[in-house]
C-alpha cells in the first residue's frame, strides 16, 4: 500500500520555468520574460529529471537532474498545456514509430525508412527511431548511411539507457554482421563505460575484437565476462575455441576462467 501511495505521488508531468532576458543594447535595452516548457519526472530515488520540450511539443534532448528544492521553487505545472499539446504529439510520434517498426519486422524496409524520417522530422534525437533508421540501413547494407546514424546515436548518451536495451544489442551485432568492426567496437566501448559489469557487453565486444584479429582484447573481454557469470557458456565456448584451434596466447593459456569442456 505504502508503495502504490509512492508511486501516486511521484511528480510527473508538463512544467514551465521562466527567465528574464536582455534584449536589445544601450538606450533601447529591455528585458522581457521567455517561458520555457520541460517535461519532468521523479524516479524510484526521488530524483527529478527535467527534459525540454521541442518546438513539435515532445521532450527531446538530453535530460538534467536538479534538486527537489529548485524545482518546487521554480517550475510551475501546466497540466492543459500537456492535455492540449504535448500528449497529442507525444502519442502521434510513437504512433508513427510503432508503423515504423512493423514495416520494418515485415521486411519492407523503404517503408520503414519513411516512417523513421517522419518520426525524426518531430524529434531527431528520438532514440527509437535513430536506432530503426540505423537498423534498416544495416539490413539494406548501406553501411555508408548506417555509420551517419551511428555517429549521431554515439554521442547521446539516451544510446545506452536501460529502455533501449534490445534496440541496442540489435544494433551492435547489426554493425559487426555488415564487417563495421571499428564502429562496433566504438559503440561497445562506449556502452561499457556506462555499464562495465555487463556481462554481454563484454562478449560482444570480445567478438568485435576477434574480427579485427586482436586476440589480446578478445580474451580480455572474454574473461571479464565470465568474471561477472562464470556460467555464461557462450564465452566458454569461445575460449575453447581460440584454445583448441591454437589461437589462445601461450601466456595467457594457464590463466584466467577455464577453458575446460
Amino acid at each position: 500500500m505504502a508503495e502504490a501511495e509512492s508511486q501516486r505521488s511521484r511528480i510527473k508531468g508538463v512544467f514551465s520555468s521562466e527567465r528574464i532576458a536582455k534584449v536589445g543594447a544601450g538606450a533601447t535595452v529591455r528585458k522581457t520574460t521567455q517561458t520555457m516548457y520541460w517535461f519532468a519526472e521523479e524516479d524510484e530515488e526521488s530524483r527529478i529529471w527535467i527534459q525540454p520540450l521541442n518546438p513539435n511539443y515532445v521532450p527531446s534532448g538530453p535530460k538534467q537532474e536538479i534538486s527537489k528544492d529548485e524545482f518546487l521553487e521554480s517550475y510551475f505545472p501546466e497540466p492543459e498545456f500537456y492535455t492540449s499539446k504535448v500528449y497529442p504529439s507525444i502519442r502521434k510520434l510513437n504512433q508513427t514509430i510503432a508503423k515504423a517498426e512493423r514495416h520494418r519486422s515485415n521486411g519492407e524496409t523503404y517503408s520503414a525508412e519513411m516512417e523513421y524520417g517522419n518520426a525524426l522530422r518531430v524529434d531527431e534525437e528520438n532514440i527509437r527511431a535513430n536506432f530503426g533508421l540505423g537498423l534498416t540501413y544495416l539490413e539494406r547494407g548501406e553501411t555508408g548511411k548506417a555509420d551517419n546514424i551511428f555517429q549521431r546515436l554515439i554521442k547521446m548518451e539516451a544510446t545506452f539507457e536501460a529502455e533501449h536495451k534490445h534496440l541496442f544489442n540489435d544494433f551492435g551485432i547489426s554493425l559487426r554482421k555488415n564487417e563495421m568492426y571499428d564502429q562496433a567496437i566504438e559503440y561497445y566501448a562506449k556502452a561499457l563505460e556506462l555499464s562495465p559489469n555487463d556481462e554481454n557487453l563484454h562478449y560482444n565486444m570480445a567478438r568485435a575484437c576477434f574480427a579485427k584479429a586482436d586476440i589480446m582484447k578478445t580474451v580480455e573481454h572474454l574473461r571479464n565476462a565470465l568474471k561477472l557469470n562464470k556460467d555464461l557458456e557462450i564465452a566458454q565456448k569461445f575460449l575453447l575455441y581460440l584454445k583448441k584451434n591454437n589461437l589462445l596466447p601461450q601466456k595467457l593459456s594457464s590463466t584466467g576462467p577455464s577453458t575446460s569442456e
